[in-house]
């Protein structure tokens, strides 16, 4: 194993609500009740910043979770991802309380506009002095068409407006030159014409005139984000994202998605590298490891069945009471869903996996809701020894980091992990957070 020279990074997953993949998580004695507060934020993005942590980013959905029992409310009673507060406020809020950390929302190129979109986070960025990000979504349930008026689209359909969305989006951000203002008091001119053209884009899905009213955004491109798993999502990743959020339960998994990741962003006419790749991990920490699978063991005891199947019923865009619990899941089930197949699969090989061929659906959610996400547990040196596996290794270029109780694990992470992170050289020193997110990172400038 070669020991990389560059430095990981890390993302904080978070959700403006009481939970996201940490189903039951807002029971946790270490969660924060307060999400309805603008100091729950402040405090989040504060303790992450301090420790080091590169960025803040925030999930979002458009409807509350409806397919389980065709109706909202299993998930109202349980608390299961019917939150979700406006992101775009947030991090307006958060750009003005921190200083070098980078913020990210996630927004829908199904059911937003492009010029809505591209003003919002050219707005942030320049607020944020080019700390923003989008984490780029394309929508994939029955109940969030509806919220809108609005039938369901395909998964290829979604992808091709997507990339038009993402042409005039950054269209947009570059309809400014970086020097076309001038701000001249003596002869009273304040931009130059010549630098603020029209981008006159007409797509086959969208169309835009332009320019934005806002000027070019500080990092020229906010940083995007993406999390296509799919092969047309890999593409779609490959060809705009700065950051790829990806899914991986093993370093063979990860290694393969990132090499295959490397390939498709070559295949886009960009570098191999160009986008750094974040599989999603939920890190459990303690002082000794009794303590960590203690804390572990308390957190899975949170864990409702039920409640793993409104998950599932969400990502597959599927009632899954229709499915027997205890009978042998058939594979033909997942025919059926027209949301996100990858996610099921990924549950039914967890179940597999522990339970054997003829595992049972209640046996895959037992299975899945024992290791949600990849699950790393032990001590800040054990911890760091396979975050090291897998950085060096090639399964990863950094991590995500998936909370089990929010603040209280991002809190454990950031006072036991990064420490000992840093004491190895593997992430820098803290700094006060000069130049933008992009140059921080060592990402590639965009703009055409």
């Amino acid at each position: 194993m070669t020991r990389r020279t560059e430095h990981m990074v890390f993302a904080a997953f978070a959700s403006a609500s009481t939970t996201k993949t940490s189903l039951g998580a807002w029971m946790h004695p270490s969660t924060d009740p307060g999400f309805l507060s603008a100091e729950y934020y402040i405090g989040l993005a504060q303790e992450l910043e301090r420790g080091g942590v590169d960025v803040l980013f925030f999930d979002d959905r458009l409807a509350m979770p409806a397919a389980y029992g065709g109706s909202t409310d299993p998930a109202v009673e349980r608390g299961s991802r019917v939150v979700k507060l406006d992101l775009v406020s947030i991090l307006g809020l958060l750009a003005g309380h921190t200083s070098r950390i980078g913020l990210g929302a996630t927004y829908s190129t199904t059911y937003g506009a492009p010029y809505h979109v591209a003003r919002q986070f050219a707005t942030l960025d320049h607020l944020s002095k080019g700390r923003v990000i989008w984490n780029i979504v394309t929508s994939l349930n029955q109940d969030e068409a509806e919220n809108f008026g609005t039938d369901h689209i395909d998964p290829e359909q979604r992808y091709d407006r997507a990339d038009e969305f993402l042409e005039i989006v950054t269209g947009l951000w570059e309809s400014w030159d970086a020097d076309a203002l001038e701000l001249d008091r003596a002869t009273g001119r304040f931009a130059d014409p010549a630098k603020v053209k029209r981008v006159d884009y007409t797509g086959e899905h969208l169309s835009s005139r332009g320019p934005l009213t806002v000027p070019r955004p500080p990092q020229g491109w906010p940083t995007l984000l993406q999390a296509g798993q799919s092969g047309r999502g890999r593409q779609f990743a490959g060809r705009w994202a700065d950051l790829i959020f990806t899914a991986a339960h093993s370093l063979e998994a990860a290694q393969g998605h990132y090499a295959d990741q490397q390939r498709v962003t070559a295949e886009q006419g960009r570098a191999a590298g160009a986008a750094k790749i974040l599989p999603a991990v939920m890190i459990i920490v303690g002082e000794t490891e009794e303590i960590a699978n203690q804390k572990n063991d308390f957190f899975d005891a949170l864990s409702d069945p039920i409640e793993q199947l409104i998950f599932l019923a969400e990502q597959a865009n599927f009632d899954f009471e229709q499915i027997p619990m205890d009978e042998k899941f058939d594979d033909s089930w997942l025919d059926q869903f027209t949301g996100t197949r990858g996610a099921v699969e990924a549950f039914v090989k967890a179940g597999r996996a522990k339970f054997g061929p003829d595992a049972t659906l209640r046996e895959i959610v037992k299975a899945r809701s024992m290791t949600a996400g990849n699950r790393f547990i032990g001590t800040p040196e054990q911890i760091a020894d396979t975050l090291e596996e897998w950085f060096d290794n090639h399964g990863a270029d950094g991590f995500a980091l998936m909370p089990s109780d929010t603040p209280g694990s991002f809190e454990d992470f950031t006072r036991l992990v990064m420490p000992e992170l840093r004491r190895r050289g593997r992430i820098p020193e803290l700094t006060d957070g000069e130049g933008t997110l992009r140059q921080r990172l060592s990402l590639t400038d965009r703009t055409q």
